[in-house]
């Protein structure tokens, strides 16, 4: 019988942590708890772990360091961050930091519950290239080169332009459909694994933060077109090398 997935929470709410790790278990899965950076830290030291659950305001480090600091390491571990408000700057920091998803508070714990298992089932269906064991593979556009193995992004001098996570993904589902528009909907369900909420902007702040990488002028861009009242299109011809 296989063992249910380990869930961390993060979070120096005592409150939060207890009801968090009573709902999951009752849920199936196997939940702990720390109240801090430093103890998470220590935790993931002698503990695997299937995914974390992190508090963005925490005492001493902060949860974007920690997330960034989890993201620089080798372990792959998801993390669906917790914001104390429903704010697009915190959301997009988030993401851009490599979060998988995040929840504003106050949050009802089904609502987490659901997350956690779309970001678990997401990581799972991840494509083969994206496991250890495929070799090197490039997808080439204007003069760029994306490797999907090692997830770097190269221009045409051959240097390597930084991504994070969500920019990573945003890239890598452009790249798979290229000259298909895609709309919100499909952008957030493709790299984050959920549906658009209402007034949800999150994706545009991200294309934004991906046509700067390219050199993309947002109002002649050669690369990602917005296409009004249904998305966006990437337009450039993809090849694989």
């Amino acid at each position: 019988m296989d063992e249910p997935d380990h869930i961390l929470v993060v979070d120096d709410d005592a409150d939060i942590r207890e009801l968090l790790t009573q709902y999951l278990c009752k849920h199936g899965l196997r939940a702990s708890a720390v109240g801090d950076g430093r103890q998470m830290r220590a935790f993931l030291a002698s503990h695997a772990v299937d995914l974390i659950v992190l508090d963005l305001m925490l005492p001493g480090t902060d949860g974007l360091t920690l997330c960034r600091e989890l993201r620089s390491g080798t372990q792959a571990i998801p993390v669906v961050m917790l914001t104390a408000r429903d704010d697009e700057a915190d959301r997009i920091l988030g993401l851009e930091m490599g979060a998988d998803d995040y929840l504003a508070k106050p949050f009802a714990a089904r609502e987490l519950l659901a997350r956690i298992c779309s970001v678990l089932r997401r990581t799972r269906m991840l494509p083969p290239n994206m496991q250890v064991s495929e070799p090197s593979r490039c997808l080439a556009f204007g003069g760029w080169q994306l490797d999907t193995t090692g997830r770097h992004l190269t221009d045409a001098s051959g240097t390597q332009v930084a991504l994070s996570g969500a920019e990573y993904r945003l890239l890598r589902v452009f790249l798979e459909n290229p000259q298909r528009v895609l709309n919100r909907d499909q952008l957030l369900n493709l790299t984050q694994g959920r549906d658009a909420e209402l007034f949800d902007r999150s994706i545009d702040l991200l294309v934004s933060r991906l046509r700067q990488r390219l050199g993309d002028g947002a109002r002649e861009p050669r690369y990602i077109k917005t296409v009004r009242n249904e998305g966006y299109v990437f337009c450039e011809t993809v090849r694989p090398t």
